[in-house]
């Protein structure tokens, strides 16, 4: 997997960024301004430049002002820290306002809906996977190539910007990178006398018997393993072992019902086995979420969750854990594992001020002072020259993160297509669905067959 590296150093090349995007952001800024006023007739108002000096007064013109709109979703630390980052790339470009538009997830798409509905979409806003498609197909989102001189991905993996594309058009950026992995407590395996597994070349047998003998020997009310099974990510990673796919490139279902089928019976062997808890207990653990998860409260040795959750299982938790790849990675017929995006940095199709907004999204992808900032708060960041320059900066857990992604980077075949419209309900949709499994109300084929019609009917098919 080529990641196109430069030989320059990342603070080097940071100011080397920064006088180029100024100057770009100067000359375009410049250019609108003559452009405004070279139709047919002249404007009366413009000053006439003087014979021979119409370059140098171009180059004197001051930028567009621009105030340009940035909408997020967060907690009140990113909210804090997003902020900090903004003031000082108005500082850096004080020609360009930034208005603050945020609210925590809950409420953040019915609040971007409206906007959009009324004709008053965010400049630059944040998307999510599932939501990406729906707002690109709409025209709601620009097509970010249109702006290759304003936004550098040079030093972005080529399997993390194709996750923004669709139609032959960027409509997304990732912001950071996760990876959905193994969250293991060492300690929990010693007490039970099991040693840790290799990962580079465990497989599903082998992780059904590692959670069983953990259960069977730590003690009451400790299991080897949470259940997996109420999160669709875990399946498209089963699914690309198997040769297929949760989604294809055109939002169609990838996977046959039978693979589906096959990831629930590993499920409730693990259950009947005792190596996952008992359903009734399985579901209440669920929804209390990463840290109240079995490895967050010493009560179990392994979890499913994303690598940017691993700082709150751990503080959780209160001990040291350790990052696994899936089972089954060298098992079938290919790999499994991809690097999600944490999310998306977008541009409104309508904005007034195309160029600002794109200034924007580049310096929060590339300068190394707000990367300093934002750390790993939108995911590790999706620059691997920046990540590696602020990386001595990362807490102790972020750096295990980092190091964990860094050596997939040669495992990780590709990555995932942007879902289809409707992909939001898909979540809920497994989350039900897995219940009723755990519960043997519906077997795993019931229960595959039915995720798939549910599935097409919610995205469209």
């Amino acid at each position: 997997m080529s990641h196109r590296m430069r030989t320059s150093t990342p603070s080097v090349r940071g100011a080397r960024r920064t006088s180029r995007l100024a100057a770009v952001a100067v000359a375009v800024a410049a250019g609108l301004a003559l452009t405004a006023c070279a139709g047919g007739e002249s404007d009366p108002e413009q000053t006439p430049a003087p014979a021979g000096g119409d370059q140098t007064a171009a180059a004197e013109q001051e930028p567009e002002e621009a105030t340009i709109k940035f909408s997020w979703w967060g907690s009140d630390t990113r909210h804090e820290l997003t902020q900090e980052v903004l003031d000082n790339f108005m500082a850096k470009y004080p020609h360009i306002t930034v208005v603050s538009d945020f609210t925590d997830w809950g409420g953040y798409w019915d609040k971007l809906a409206t906007t959009v509905a009324g004709g008053d979409a965010p400049d630059v806003m944040t998307q999510e996977e599932r939501y990406l498609r729906d707002y690109a197909s709409r025209g709601v989102l620009a097509d970010l190539n249109e702006y290759p001189d304003a936004i550098d991905l040079s030093m972005i993996d080529e399997s993390i910007i194709a996750s923004g594309q669709m139609e032959g058009g960027q409509y997304g950026i990732p912001t950071g990178v996760n990876a959905y992995a193994i969250m293991a407590d060492p300690q929990v395996f010693a007490d039970a006398g099991v040693e840790m597994p290799d990962d580079s070349t465990w497989t599903w047998a082998d992780y059904v018997d590692i959670a069983t003998q953990i259960s069977a020997s730590a003690g009451d009310g400790i299991y080897g393993a949470q259940d997996y099974g109420f999160n669709e990510p875990g399946f498209a990673i089963f699914a690309r072992q198997h040769g297929e796919a949760l989604y294809n490139e055109d939002g169609s279902l990838g996977f046959s019902a039978d693979t589906l089928a096959a990831w629930w019976e590993i499920s409730l062997q693990l259950r009947d086995q005792g190596g996952t808890p008992p359903a009734s207990a399985t579901v209440e653990i669920d929804a209390g979420g990463p840290e109240q998860s079995l490895v967050g409260t010493n009560k179990g040795a392994m979890a499913f969750f994303w690598t940017n959750q691993l700082e709150a299982v751990s503080n959780a938790s209160g001990r040291e854990l350790t990052l696994l790849r899936h089972p089954g990675e060298s098992e079938f017929e290919r790999t499994g594992m991809y690097y999600k995006p944490a999310m998306f940095y977008t541009m409104a199709a309508d904005t007034e001020y195309p160029e600002a907004s794109a200034l924007l999204i580049d310096y929060l992808l590339n300068d190394p002072e707000a990367a300093e900032i934002l750390l790993s708060d939108r995911g590790l960041p999706a620059n691997t020259e920046i990540r590696a320059a602020v990386s001595d900066k990362f807490s102790a857990v972020d750096k295990q993160a980092a190091e964990f992604l860094s050596d997939l980077d040669d495992e990780i075949v590709d990555g995932l297509p942007v879902p289809p419209v409707g992909a939001g309900q898909v979540a809920e949709i497994t989350r039900r669905i897995n219940a009723e499994v755990l519960f043997d109300r519906l077997t795993p084929q019931e229960a595959a067959e039915q995720f798939i019609a549910e599935v097409e009917t919610a995205t469209g098919q």
